[in-house]
């Protein structure tokens, strides 16, 4: 109830300050405003980065591999036969001092029990259990169930189609020495990229993803944690209680737990963990239905509590107000294209054709932000790097705006009914695994299908 009256709320001052400007001025200047502070906000992250690696040209920071907690690598698994055999053999072979692997059966349905039984037999450092039916679903909630057994100072989570090389710990666990440091995450990236247009348009949403992370990080804003690669300080997570339950994202609502709290997150964007793209439509709906519900969640949930908080700096609440105009604005241009035409229909005076412009604008910011971020995190030719991002921004506003819009709609009129919406891993499987020192750049490895 309290999310509904939140996002009721927000939604309700929305439509008056829309109707505000329909009314009283030109309504593109609505719009103009948002598009105004986006880029600005934008410009704003641009120039810190760059100012932090003149920085780091002029004092390079060195990693201290001294640094050595004992890490405990938390793997659940929910229907994962097909993939956590080869997951673990993977993750087995990271090169760092100190760590234990746990696996997670969540009340599994195939033979992922039998698997983990067998394979278990062969480490010496694994270990895994396996959740009653009756547990409480989620992947917060099996996270919390093997917190309880983990002896690690630091958490790494891994999903079941992880994968990655084998100096990934050692790289990733410097970043999490400072004291104020909570959490750190690692890039993401998509390793069957090339078997559809999907799957190619997820990892360029990974690339622009890294991008703004990396502006985040920068001018030491709300960075995120995304789920897969995740390491987190034990000390950190206690002090926020573990993961919550009651969330369908659990890496989103902890980021922002540990924020409240007054914890700094780092994004290590020279640090890989390479996962499954989805193929095909409907689960990829399902899958980002859950990520922009889950997101906009726990803002109604937290954002009240973000803007009070002593801990939280300026920068992270100015930050997480940038962020969430992503899911305003879906809300809005439907809003302004629905009531233009309507005027237009009636041939009232509107501003049908502003309305339109000002679409193929934002959609020119998404242009933008994916040529510079392709180019830099994908290396594209130039005209590949656009034809791409054309694309990619055209996937990214038909696939984010309606559902964005549907879930707002749900949030308000339909039950929370904690739809996990799983993710069907072990479509494919390697040639070779990541560990391959040939292995240069995020796209390389060889797929073929199961």
């Amino acid at each position: 109830m309290k999310q509904r009256i939140v996002l009721l709320t927000i939604i309700l001052s929305s439509l008056v300050l829309l109707y505000f400007f329909q009314n009283n001025m030109n309504t593109p200047c609505a719009f103009i405003t948002i598009l105004v502070f986006m880029a600005l906000y934008t410009t704003y992250m641009q120039i810190a980065f760059k100012h932090r690696l003149r920085k780091e040209k002029k004092h390079p920071i060195v990693k201290n591999y001294n640094y050595t907690p004992f890490v405990s690598i938390l793997i659940p698994a929910h229907n994962e036969a097909e993939v956590i055999a080869m997951t673990v053999d993977n993750v087995s072979k990271l090169q760092y001092p100190g760590y234990e692997i746990i696996v997670i059966d969540d009340r599994s349905t195939d033979n992922t029990a039998q698997v983990l039984e067998k394979i278990s037999k062969n480490y010496n450092n694994v270990k895994y259990f396996s959740r009653t039916k009756d547990a409480f679903p989620g992947k917060s909630a099996v996270l919390n169930d093997a917190l309880k057994i983990a002896k690690g100072d630091a958490i790494l989570v891994f999903d079941a189609d992880a994968r990655v090389k084998p100096d990934f710990l050692k790289e990733l666990i410097p970043a999490l020495e400072p004291s104020q440091v909570g959490a750190v995450q690692s890039r993401k990236v998509i390793i069957n990229r090339e078997q559809n247009f999907l799957t190619r348009c997820q990892d360029n949403e990974m690339a622009v993803d890294t991008h703004f992370q990396v502006g985040r990080d920068s001018v030491k804003g709300a960075v995120e944690l995304r789920g897969n690669g995740e390491l987190i300080k034990r000390e950190a997570l206690e002090s926020v209680n573990g993961w919550n339950i009651y969330t369908i994202t659990d890496d989103l609502d902890l980021s922002t737990r540990l924020q409240i709290k007054g914890w700094d997150i780092r994004f290590c964007p020279d640090v890989c963990v390479y996962e499954e793209g989805v193929p095909s439509y409907i689960p990829l709906v399902k899958q980002r239905r859950r990520w922009i519900e889950g997101s906009i969640r726990r803002y109604l949930e937290h954002f009240s509590v973000v803007i009070t908080s002593k801990d939280v700096s300026m920068r992270v609440v100015l930050d997480m107000t940038a962020y969430i105009t992503e899911f305003i604005l879906p809300l809005w241009m439907v809003s302004e294209l629905l009531f233009q035409s309507y005027r237009y229909i009636k041939d009232d005076y509107n501003w049908i054709m502003s309305s339109m412009a000002l679409s193929v604008i934002m959609c020119g910011f998404f242009i933008v932000a994916l040529f510079y971020s392709l180019s830099k995190y994908v290396k594209l030719k130039p005209i590949d790097n656009l034809i791409q991002s054309i694309e990619t921004s055209l996937y990214i506003i038909l696939l984010w705006f309606p559902i964005a819009v549907f879930i707002i709609f749900k949030i308000i009129f339909m039950k929370n009914n904690m739809d996990w919406g799983k993710t069907k891993h072990g479509v494919f499987c390697y040639k070779k695994t990541v560990n391959n020192e040939n292995l240069q750049n995020d796209q390389e490895e060889n797929l073929i299908k199961v």
